[in-house]
C-alpha cells in the first residue's frame, strides 16, 4: 500500500511539472546528447519559421519533461533516435516529430557519437599532460642522477635520468599533439547530412554546429555521415597505440631492474604499489606496473577490434561507426592514469645508478672517441682497442674504475703488434684515460645538439615546460570553447520553455 501511495505521489509531481532534485552530475551519454541536440532544432526551428513559436514552446516544454524524467533515479535513458522519440511523442503528443524534419539517425547518431569522444578526448589529454608533468618534474630533480641505459637489453652508454625521462615527455607531447590535430578533424558537424545527401528543408547547419561546440562543418554531407564516422576509430587507434607503446617501453625498462638485485629505480612498497609473494618472503612484486601493462595491452587489442569492425564493409556500415560506448579513448586515459601513478611512485637511487656504471665498460666507446678526437687514431681501430680492453678486464674481473693506466698501456702494446694500423706507443694520457673512463665527464662534455650535458638539459627541460604549457592552454580553451556553448544552448533553450 506504502508504494502505491509513493509511486501516485511520484506521478503527479510529474504530471504538475514539479520534478525532486536530481543528482548533481548528469550522465553525458547518448540520452544526454540527443536531448542537447532536440533542443537546438527545437530552438533553431523556431526561430527560422519551420515551427510556430507555440508549437516551439510545447515541443520544449515536452523535451524538457523527457530528460527531467530520465534523470529519475532507475529511469531509462534510450540510447538511439528511435527508441528516444516515443518519449517525445508521450509528452508533447504526435506532432512533436515536426523537429525531426531534415534529421536522421544516421546524421544523429554520428554527431553524438563525436561528441561523446571529443569528452573522451579531453579527458585523455588531461592525462597525458599530467603525464608530460611530472616526467619534466623528475627530469629536473635527477639533471645530476647517472644512469645507465641500455640497447638491445644491454648497457650501452651512461646519461642524465633528466636525458632519458625529457625523451619520454617528448614523446608524450608528440602524442598530445596528435591529440590536438585529430580533434580538429573530429570536431565538425554531420548535423544536417541527414542520411547521405542533405535535405529539402532549408536547415541552419551552421548555428546547429555552433550551439553543439563544433568548430565547423563536416561539409560533404556523405562524407560526414558515411565515411569519416567510420575513419575516426581507426585514427584513434593510431593515437592510443602510442600511447600505448610508450608506456610499456617505459615500464619494461622499471621491470627490467626487478631482475637485478640491487636496482637503481623501483617502487615505492606498498600502498598498493607492490605486493609481496604468497609463497617467497623476499619478493617485492610490482604491482601497479604489471596493472598498468596490461592495460595497455588490452588498448592495443581494442584498437585492432576498431580496426577489424570497419574491414571490408560499406561505408555508412553500424559495425565501424564512431559509437561512443564502444571508443577506446576512456581505456587510454585509464593507461595515463597508471603510468602517472607509477612516476609519482619511483624510487631513484643516483648512488647506485653511478655503482652500475662502474661495474661495466659503458665508457667504452668514449674510449675509442678519445684516441680519434685527441690523437686521430681512426675510430674502427680505437674501437678495436677498447673491445680488446673489455675482453681483458672481463677476464682477468676488473672494473672500469679499477683499470689503471699502466694495464691499458700493455694492453695497448699487445694490441698493436698485431695491428699494425695502431701506433707501437700507447697515446693517451693517465689523465685522458682516466677521464675516458668516467661517466659523469663523458655525459658533461657531450657536444652535440640534444646532449646530455648541462646546458643543453636545462634548454630541452625550458622546452619541454613550453609544450606542456600550450598544451594545457589547449585543453583549457577547447573546454572553455564548448561550455560556452551547451551554455548558450541552454540559455536560448531555457527561454523557449
Amino acid at each position: 500500500m506504502r508504494k502505491s501511495i509513493l509511486t501516485l505521489a511520484l506521478c503527479a509531481m510529474i504530471s504538475a511539472g514539479s520534478l525532486p532534485a536530481f543528482a548533481k552530475e548528469t550522465p553525458r551519454d547518448n540520452f544526454f546528447w540527443l536531448g542537447q541536440i532536440n533542443k537546438a532544432s527545437d530552438v533553431i526551428n523556431t526561430d527560422e519559421g519551420l515551427l510556430t513559436p507555440e508549437e516551439g514552446h510545447a515541443f520544449a516544454k515536452g523535451i524538457d519533461r523527457v530528460l527531467k524524467e530520465g534523470s529519475l533515479p532507475n529511469a531509462p535513458r534510450p540510447r538511439n533516435v528511435v527508441a528516444f522519440e516515443p518519449y517525445l511523442i508521450k509528452a508533447a503528443g504526435p506532432d512533436v516529430t515536426k523537429i525531426h524534419a531534415g534529421r536522421s539517425s544516421q546524421d544523429m547518431l554520428t554527431t553524438v557519437g563525436i561528441m561523446e569522444q571529443r569528452e573522451h578526448l579531453i579527458a585523455m589529454a588531461k592525462e597525458l599532460n599530467r603525464v608530460q608533468e611530472d616526467l619534466i618534474r623528475l627530469a629536473e630533480e635527477n639533471k645530476d642522477t647517472l644512469i645507465p641505459n641500455y640497447t638491445n637489453g644491454v648497457a650501452a652508454q651512461p646519461n642524465s635520468m633528466a636525458h632519458y625521462l625529457i625523451a619520454y615527455a617528448n614523446a608524450y607531447s608528440r602524442d598530445m599533439d596528435r591529440t590536438e590535430e585529430y580533434y580538429k578533424r573530429l570536431n565538425r558537424s554531420p548535423m544536417g547530412s541527414t542520411v547521405l545527401n542533405g535535405t529539402g528543408w532549408p536547415l541552419d547547419r551552421d548555428r546547429m554546429a555552433s550551439y553543439l561546440g563544433f568548430d565547423g562543418l563536416a561539409y560533404n554531407t556523405y562524407d560526414a555521415g558515411q565515411i569519416f564516422p567510420q575513419e575516426a576509430p581507426i585514427e584513434t587507434g593510431g593515437i592510443t597505440n602510442c600511447i600505448a607503446i610508450h608506456t610499456t617501453s617505459f615500464i619494461e625498462e622499471i621491470m627490467q631492474q626487478y631482475a637485478q638485485p640491487r636496482p637503481w629505480v623501483l617502487l615505492k612498497e606498498g600502498g598498493g604499489n607492490t605486493y609481496v609473494s604468497s609463497a617467497m618472503p623476499q619478493k617485492r612484486n610490482p604491482g601497479i606496473l604489471n596493472s598498468c601493462r596490461t592495460d595497455a595491452s588490452t588498448l592495443l587489442g581494442m584498437s585492432v577490434e576498431a580496426m577489424f569492425r570497419s574491414h571490408n564493409i560499406p561505408a555508412g556500415m553500424a559495425d565501424g561507426r564512431l559509437n561512443g560506448a564502444r571508443d577506446i579513448m576512456p581505456q587510454a586515459a585509464k593507461v595515463l592514469s597508471g603510468m602517472d601513478r607509477i612516476l609519482n611512485n619511483l624510487v631513484i637511487h643516483p648512488d647506485r645508478s653511478l655503482e652500475e656504471l662502474d661495474l661495466d665498460w659503458t665508457c667504452s666507446q668514449e674510449i675509442a672517441d678519445e684516441l680519434m678526437k685527441n690523437h686521430g687514431i681512426p675510430f674502427r681501430e680505437g674501437h678495436h682497442f677498447a673491445s680488446e680492453i673489455v675482453t681483458y678486464a672481463r677476464a682477468h674481473n676488473i672494473t672500469p674504475k679499477n683499470f689503471t693506466w699502466e694495464t691499458a698501456n700493455e694492453v695497448y702494446k699487445a694490441t698493436a703488434e698485431k695491428d699494425p694500423n695502431l701506433p707501437p706507443a700507447f697515446p693517451m694520457t693517465e689523465e685522458e684515460w682516466n677521464h675516458a673512463k668516467d661517466p659523469a665527464s663523458i655525459v658533461r662534455n657531450r657536444k652535440v645538439k640534444g646532449g646530455p650535458q648541462s646546458a643543453e638539459l636545462d634548454k630541452m627541460i625550458r622546452m619541454a615546460k613550453d609544450d606542456l604549457a600550450r598544451h594545457e592552454s589547449w585543453v583549457e580553451n577547447t573546454e572553455s570553447h564548448l561550455k560556452e556553448a551547451e551554455d548558450r544552448l541552454n540559455r536560448d533553450f531555457e527561454k523557449l520553455l
